[in-house]
């Protein structure tokens, strides 16, 4: 189980990725994956069917879901696996915490149309399977089609961040509530890609601190976004605070993300691999 291909992150287009939940089942197994989580951004709508894919095509599967926070003036994400995704609560919070990106995104359009970039709004939505869900990504890949910009990762250093043109503020779920949802809904909550958040150390720990006070128990350690030596800085940072080890690509698309499924680094074999808490709650037959 230690070593286990586990990829515990990723995104289909319920929420910000561009395949489908069964597409994306079918594109982990063939990368060898062997047990799977979608975590689709403040959703679940994906959840049956990617377990009904993953389970037909062998590989075990656990249902997850990404969580928007606000935490110290950052977006930050909580990752929730082994929840139940059709537990009332955590779709309530859930449904409570998407609300808002209509009104946000037509802000981010107004900003955009003040530096010339006209009618985002309308392109961006050309990328949403689910308008309730519209987000930075899908003004990305507007800006991308329409040559504004050479490739997603352009885009978020000229617009859509803090002090750049199309950036909107949101306050997204408090960090107690969000954990709060995953472990009533019977999961383990993770903090997902923490060295995304630039904090500085008082600021990262008490993050950590916070989260482990409301009941998280997990931390990502591979994941795409982390460089070797973050890899290394946050299994440190998981013996430290005895946090479960969490492995996941934040697999997103085949042209825009930098990490394909299933390909990060074996876990140390000094951490406890989150899934280890889990077994209970991994799916290798259907209910």
């Amino acid at each position: 189980m230690h070593l286990l291909n586990a990829d515990l992150h990723s995104h289909s287009n319920v929420s910000d990725g561009t395949l489908s939940p069964e597409v994306l089942a079918a594109r982990a197994h063939a990368q060898g994956v062997e047990l799977w989580s979608l975590t689709d951004h403040d959703e679940l709508a994906g959840q049956h069917r990617a377990r009904d894919a993953a389970l037909a095509l062998g590989m075990r599967y656990l249902a997850g879901t990404e969580i928007s926070v606000s935490f110290a003036g950052t977006t930050v994400h909580i990752v929730g696996l082994g929840i139940d995704p059709d537990d009332p609560a955590l779709i309530a919070g859930l449904a409570a915490t998407r609300g808002g990106r209509r009104e946000r995104a037509q802000q981010m359009a107004a900003g955009l149309a003040a530096v010339g970039i006209k009618d985002a709004f309308e392109g961006a939505l050309r990328y949403v399977g689910n308008p309730e869900l519209i987000s930075r990504t899908h003004f990305a890949r507007f800006l991308v089609e329409s040559g504004v910009c050479e490739d997603t990762y352009a885009v978020f250093r000229r617009y859509l961040t803090e002090g750049k043109p199309g950036y909107v503020p949101h306050q997204w779920a408090r960090l107690g509530d969000a954990v709060r949802w995953i472990r009533e809904a019977g999961g383990i909550a993770v903090i997902a890609h923490p060295a995304r958040y630039r904090y500085t150390p008082i600021e990262e720990y008490a993050l950590f601190t916070e989260f482990i006070g409301h009941g998280g128990r997990g931390v990502e350690v591979m994941t795409g976004s982390h460089s070797a030596a973050e890899q290394a800085r946050y299994g440190e940072t998981a013996r430290e605070f005895g946090l479960l080890a969490s492995r996941g690509s934040d697999f997103h698309s085949p042209e825009e993300s930098r990490i394909e499924l299933g390909s990060l680094p074996d876990l140390p074999g000094h951490l406890e691999p989150v899934w280890m808490a889990l077994e209970h709650r991994i799916q290798e037959t259907h209910p």
